[in-house]
């Protein structure tokens, strides 16, 4: 993460906020493993349910008013200081985890499940709050490092609290007597840090609507108005799907496979924890401060290679024989041969989990109407919450069906695989960032000059030099929202390519010798994406560059403002001449080797241009000019 994302802990607008945040998702990881590792080990003193039902009943009661209060809660956080309402919710906590000290140190296991939907309660409440606080107080440039700071101590408190509990708990009654005080305390130090938090005043007047169905589906709606944000909600609730398998049967996985004590249950989640901050850390450094959403593919694709590789690793360490007496201690099970490979893969999935999930977040938050923010959150909350039963209902009915640990993990990480296709195939956005990506960051070494001048929202025309095949691809990955790209008709008819060029509004267009009515229709369209308020781009050269030079720029550029006037962006593109993408050895993609790879590329962004200045002389000149002072 770079520096300037950690200089947010030393501001008043970030600082109490993260403490706050910080705190409560230790207070929530501290009590629900405690009280899983005691129903898992100690289940006749806790309500003498099996292991499996205990952690899947656990997950269930705290995610149900995710499902019942979301929607409420999101009108809450749009309808009144969110400031305010966090402090309210801290409160609340000090009362739920006083009733939880009690029930611990008594031992009522009715009461400690109550609680456990009472911080379900706190939890549902305080997420709209939360993230629709950090877009309101961070500029656009720190949502996504704030966002990675955020994930990251909510990772850390996982890790924290994971290891307490599985510490204090061994300890046996003195340990759980600890557990109850340092919950409170905790509680206590969440409070203060939250009246530190700056007001932060609702964005509209609202009326609220206490009916949680019909908020719900107006809720539901509104999230639909942008079906990128709704898919990244799909997204994010998947992941929460994904990972609600893992952790509700780490402790069933220990004792009932590998024959382990609740300290390798802590390891294990300390493991996972560790991996899911590790990758939220290194989302920002591998976007560049950008949303970056070409890491969700990405993300994807470890979460299944490590999700089916742990399957195999469970088996193979049961297969290598465990002792089906005494449980094997922490030291024992690290001595196992088995066991480095079955926490490699843990922490590689939930590394890759981390890149998966941090995108999303920040799409969300920047693309949201920001008077609807919270209720869009608490929309997306909602949809996690029935994820998440879905696959409690699932891990239950499989294990009614005599399927062990290992093998729902396993079925979980191939529905990942199809889930992810699934996905990509709604949103080919996903895939084709994933591909400049994976160019501008593996296959050669890109520098951005100026990207900021690309406007982030209002219709704007980007013009380039074209140079390769691949050109469209570097330029979105300089771009910070999606780009309308006009290409060749020969191109866009490409079989399967055709598909994907529809999906992502690309728009084709033909010289008018070859088609004088697609070219017409080609401007007309562009004038209608302008009017929309969307970023088109297009290449007024007309075709690839055959000697490295730039041609000149033709006169639809011309066309197109008559029809719409709108700023001008130029740009310039400079070392892809020469590369298995370009014409110069003759016929594209034929010589891979040519230049080699991590080759130096430059795309340098000029400043905008009026619409009545931006005739093709004066952009041809620009993009000139920006290619000459490229170093």
């Amino acid at each position: 993460m770079s520096n300037s994302s950690f200089v947010l802990l030393r501001q008043r607008k970030f600082l109490p906020f993260f403490v706050t945040q910080l705190s409560g998702a230790f207070n929530d990881t501290l009590f629900k493993s405690a009280l899983t590792l005691l129903v898992t080990f100690y289940a006749a003193q806790y309500g003498g349910l099996s292991s499996a039902m205990a952690s899947n009943l656990i997950a269930g009661v705290f995610i149900l008013p995710f499902v019942l209060l979301s929607a409420t809660a999101g009108q809450l956080a749009d309808k009144f200081d969110k400031a305010l309402l966090m402090r309210s919710i801290k409160m609340f906590e000090i009362v739920i985890l006083s009733l939880a000290a009690f029930g611990l140190m008594q031992k009522v296991a009715w009461l400690l499940y109550l609680c456990v939907f009472l911080l379900g309660v706190h939890s549902a409440v305080f997420g709209p709050a939360k993230y629709a606080y950090l877009p309101q107080h961070l500029s656009s440039k720190e949502v996504v490092g704030g966002n990675g700071l955020v994930e990251m101590a909510t990772f850390i408190s996982i890790l924290l609290g994971s290891l307490v509990a599985g510490e204090l708990v061994h300890h046996g009654e003195q340990g759980v007597i600890v557990v109850a005080l340092l919950c409170l305390v905790v509680a206590v130090v969440g409070y203060a840090a939250s009246r530190f938090i700056p007001s932060t005043p609702a964005l509209q007047s609202l009326k609220m609507n206490w009916n949680p169905l019909s908020e719900t589906a107006r809720n539901l709606r509104l999230a639909r108005e942008d079906m990128a944000v709704f898919y990244a909600m799909i997204g994010i609730s998947w992941l929460w799907f994904f990972g609600a398998i893992f952790l509700t049967h780490f402790a069933p996985l220990a004792k009932e496979m590998l024959h382990a004590d609740e300290r390798v249950v802590t390891l294990m989640l300390a493991t996972f924890s560790i991996g899911i901050g590790v990758g939220s850390v290194l989302c920002e450094k591998l976007s560049r401060q950008q949303l970056e959403i070409g890491l969700v593919p990405f993300g994807a694709m470890g979460m299944s290679v490590f999700g089916i590789d742990l399957y195999f690793a469970i088996d193979g360490f049961v297969r290598s024989g465990v002792d089906s007496g005494a449980l094997m201690g922490l030291g024992e099970f690290l001595r196992h041969g088995g066991s480095t490979r079955l926490l490699l893969d843990l922490f590689l999935l939930s590394l890759f989990s981390g890149l998966y999930s941090v995108p999303l977040y920040a799409m969300i938050q920047t693309f949201a109407r920001p008077t609807h923010r919270a209720r869009i959150v608490a929309a997306n909350n909602i949809i996690n919450a029935l994820f998440m039963i879905v696959a409690s209902v699932m891990a239950l009915v499989l294990t009614q069906l005599g399927s062990n640990v290992a093998q729902i993990i396993g079925i979980t990480a191939l529905l990942n695989v199809l889930v992810a296709v699934y996905i990509f195939r709604l949103v080919p956005a996903f895939l084709l960032r994933f591909l400049a990506w994976v160019l501008t960051h593996l296959l050669y070494r890109v520098t951005f000059v100026n990207r900021q001048l690309i406007p982030a929202s209002g219709a704007a025309i980007m013009v380039a030099n074209h140079v390769s095949f691949v050109d469209a691809l570097f330029l979105m990955a300089a771009s910070p929202r999606p780009i309308r790209f006009v290409m060749d008709s020969q191109i866009f008819k490409i079989p399967v390519l055709s598909w994907l060029f529809k999906k992502l509004d690309a728009i084709p267009i033909a010289s008018a010798k070859d088609d004088a009515f697609l070219l017409e229709a080609a401007f007309l369209q562009v004038a209608h994406e302008l009017e929309d308020g969307q970023l088109v781009c297009i290449f007024p050269e007309g075709r690839l560059t055959t000697d490295g030079e730039m041609g000149t720029f033709r006169a639809g550029i011309s066309k197109i403002l008559s029809l719409h006037a709108a700023p001008v962006i130029p740009c310039a593109l400079q070392g892809l001449w020469g590369s298995f993408f370009s014409r110069k050895y003759g016929a594209a993609m034929s010589r891979p080797f040519a230049r080699g790879l991590f080759s130096k590329v430059q795309v340098v962004v000029g400043a905008p241009i009026a619409p009545e200045r931006a005739t093709p002389e004066r952009l041809e000149a620009a993009v000139a000019a920006l290619r000459a002072g490229i170093q």
